[in-house]
Formats: C-alpha cells, structure tokens, sequence
C-alpha cells in the first residue's frame, strides 16, 4: 500500500537459509515510510539550531520545524487555536497532561479512566486523582458506567484508548467527547494504537486532547506529539525547564513562553518531528477510504485465518459488538465520527486453548515464528496488564498486527507456520531463558554493522511489551 524501509529484508532462519522478513508487529513499533526516511535524509545536511540562529541552515530548521508542527495538527483536524506540543513519545505525552492537570486543576483533579487502558493511559494519573471504572460486558454498557462516573463527582478530564493495543477494539469517541462534556470534564485519547489506522478529526469529534507516538505512526523511534487545547498548557509551569522555555531570565525570576514552547526546552528532536510530519503527510494524502479498506481486509483475513488453526483463541473485549467469532467473521464498522462502534483496527491478540495453553507455549511460538519462518510477532502482556486479566491471559498471550507495509501473503504465511506449530511442533531446539524462550543453538548471524553487539537473544523479551 505504501513502501516502507526493510519491505524486501530477508532475515536469516535458523539452520541455514533466509526468508524475507515478514513483519507483523507493527503495533509495538512500525517500520519508517520511505517518504519519512528520504526527508529526514534531505534534512541532515542542514543541521544547525531550531530558533536560535541566524544562519541558512538555522533558518531552515527554524521553518521545517514550524512546518512540521502544523503538519501534525493538519492531519489531525486540530483547531485552529490548538498547541501541538512535540514530545518523546505517548507515555511522554501523557504524563505531560497529567503534570498540566496537577497543576491547573489542582492535585485533588479527578480523572476517570477505563480498566483496559495501557499502561501509557493508566499510570501517569497517579500524579493526580485517579479513578479507575471497569469495562462493562457491552459497549453500551460500558459508556452508561463512564456517563454514571462523570455524574458522581466534578471530573476534569476522561481518558480513553483510542483503539486497544490488545484488542483493536474501538469506543465511539465522539459519544464519549459528549458524555464528557456534559459532565464538565474534557476528554483525552491515547491514540498511538488509532492513528495508524484511521482518520482523525479532533475538530469534528471534539475532543480536547490526544497523544501519539512516531515510532507507531511510521516514523523512527524518539518522537511523539500531544495536541489540544491550550489552555491548561498554558498556565501548568513548564514540564521541564531550561532554555527555549522562557521570554526573559534573571537570576531571581523567570518570564515563561506560552505553549508549545512552554513544553520544549532544549534543542527539539528535529529529525523526529521532521519524520512525523511527513508521515503524516503520506497518510493523510492516501484516498479516504484507502486506509480503512486496507486495515479490515487483513484483519478479516488474520481473523478467519486464525479461526480455522486447532487449539486458537483470538482475545476481544466485546465480541457480540466487533464481530469475533469461530468463523473469523468481522465486524461492519462505522467511520469515527459516527456514534457507533466501529470495526476495531488491524491488531489480533490470541492465546492456545487446551493442553497447548499450559506454560510458555505462546512466548515459544514468537521465537518459533521468528527464527523457522521469519515472521515477526509480540509475545507478552503489551503493557496492558489489567486487560489481559479480564481476558483470561494473565501470563500473555501473542499479537499480529497490520500496517500500510503489510500484505495477503504475510498473513497467510502467518496461518501456515502456526498451523505447522500446532499440529507437527517446532523442529529446531529451544531452551528457556531469563529473557524468554531461544533457539539452541541459534545460529543466525547478525548483519556485519551489528556483529561487535554482544548476543544476548533473551533479552529482546520483556514481561511487559508495548
């Protein structure tokens, strides 16, 4: 759909041989646009300071980095009197409102979140009045549960997924903008896992506030952005202090900038904000209904494929409402500023049911997958503990998820490696480690750049993921 770097890698397998990589994971971190990585490489030549210089190159940083800005909030609908603030990432990002809230609103501020938040959306409220409303069985149900919440007690902000990074499943955000409102509460969206997939109109949704990440959006690691209104960023004091922050500072007082450079001290990551920007621009040009048409046809593939495998469980939240079901059939979604629920996005999370269910059976078909066929899947609990439990995973389960670089053939290698693990077992060697399972031996050799890196294959495991 679009070409993305490391589309042709091949990867090596064990025993010998090579397979071109078959990536889907891109719900942890999705490979950089080939658009994104040629305007980051145009830019270098230039590097010099962002707003303080008056050289040519100080001048274009200058502009691309403005330029950027108001790329990210084109491809967001955002308003026009809305801060886009460029920050490391969601997590960032969110603790970036938190500090804001804690600040503007006060420590006692309450906010109202979802049981099935990531941890990105879950933990950074501590910093304030944190309360924490369980999913309900329904959709319905569960927005009747958050517009209950809302009603019992002054609210400053409800923060919600935009879509789950388990599940893929999707709340009506438009509803909940309103439910909010209604209430006096703003509302905030962790939309890392959304972005990717859908289109997004902070205008026309009204919602006050959302995050994301570039690492998930096809740009590199190191940038993410939070965009909303700018009030409360403006009166919070600046989340870190230093240089660029400020208007005037003397020994005894400091004059700060309004939002965003409020919330940008030091030199900005200009590379990253550069790539964001174009990979917004690359999304945002695709024809309308592209994107979405793209994410379901896989996903429905994954699903249906998945659903035919012995012993496969695929996780949802709310199967009645998206569509999972034992012959893989997917939901009919409805766009995001509809009231409805839409089709959830390109992210299956599945378990092994039966006797394959016992152990570590899962985090051994990741390395599996990677090291006989070359495909790229997450194992763990995706920082989403709390969900997974509800789901009846505690100890983790396995995650495919799709992007503009995915295709048919990926998912269907996919089914027949999997199919080849239930049914025959693995036919390589595999020991458990600290870090997880790994082949034994694995001799796989890294590219020549990387050979100087000590091996150390568990420790690319992690009880936690994202």
């Amino acid at each position: 759909m679009l070409p993305v770097v490391g589309g042709d890698l091949e990867v090596p397998l064990v025993g010998g041989g090579r397979a071109r990589h078959a990536n889907l994971d891109y719900a942890a971190s999705a490979p950089s646009l080939v658009t994104v990585a040629e305007q980051v490489a145009q830019l270098l030549p230039y590097s010099a300071s962002v707003h303080r210089g008056a050289g040519f190159g100080s001048q274009v940083c200058t502009a691309v980095y403005e330029g950027a800005r108001a790329e990210v909030g084109r491809f967001l609908g955002a308003r026009r009197d809305d801060a886009v603030v460029f920050t490391r990432n969601t997590t960032d990002a969110v603790n970036l409102l938190a500090h804001c809230v804690g600040h503007t609103a006060g420590r006692s501020a309450r906010v109202v979140v979802l049981d099935l938040e990531h941890h990105a959306n879950l933990l950074p409220w501590s910093a304030v009045r944190r309360r924490v409303v369980a999913a309900r069985p329904t959709p319905e149900e569960t927005l009747d549960a958050l517009a209950t919440e809302l009603r019992a007690e002054p609210t400053a902000l409800l923060a919600v997924t935009g879509a789950s990074n388990v599940t893929g499943e999707r709340l009506p955000l438009a509803r909940l903008a309103a439910l909010a409102h209604a209430s006096g509460a703003r509302l905030f969206v962790d939309a890392a896992q959304l972005a990717p997939h859908r289109r997004i109109d902070l205008a026309g949704l009204d919602v006050d506030y959302l995050a994301l990440s570039g690492h998930k959006l096809y740009a590199p690691f190191g940038a993410g952005a939070l965009v909303g209104r700018r009030d409360w960023l403006d009166a919070a004091p600046p989340y870190l202090a230093g240089g660029g922050a400020v208007r005037e500072v003397t020994v005894t007082s400091v004059a700060w900038a309004d939002a965003p450079a409020r919330h940008e001290a030091g030199t900005p990551n200009l590379p990253g904000a550069v790539a964001l920007a174009a990979a917004c621009r690359a999304l945002g040009a695709l024809p309308a209904d592209a994107l979405v048409e793209h994410d379901e046809a896989l996903r429905h593939r994954l699903v249906k494929g998945l659903a035919g495998l012995p012993d496969v469980r695929v996780l949802s939240r709310w199967p009645a409402a998206t569509g999972i079901s034992s012959t893989g059939t997917a939901a009919t979604g409805t766009s995001d500023t509809d009231t409805g629920v839409g089709a959830p996005v390109g992210v299956v999370t599945f378990t092994f049911a039966g006797d394959r269910a016992a152990g570590a059976a899962t985090d051994l078909a990741a390395a599996y997958l990677a090291a006989e066929h070359g495909i790229s899947l997450r194992a763990g609990r995706f920082c989403a503990h709390p969900l997974l439990d509800q789901l009846g995973a505690p100890a983790g389960a396995l995650r495919a998820s799709v992007g503009v670089g995915s295709s048919a053939a990926d998912v269907d290698r996919l089914i027949e490696a999997l199919d080849l693990f239930l049914t025959s077992g693995p036919r390589w060697r595999y020991a458990l480690g600290p870090g997880g399972w790994a082949p034994t031996p694995d001799d796989r050799l890294r590219p020549d750049w990387a050979a100087s890196v000590p091996a150390s294959p568990g420790l690319a495991a992690s009880p936690c993921g994202t």
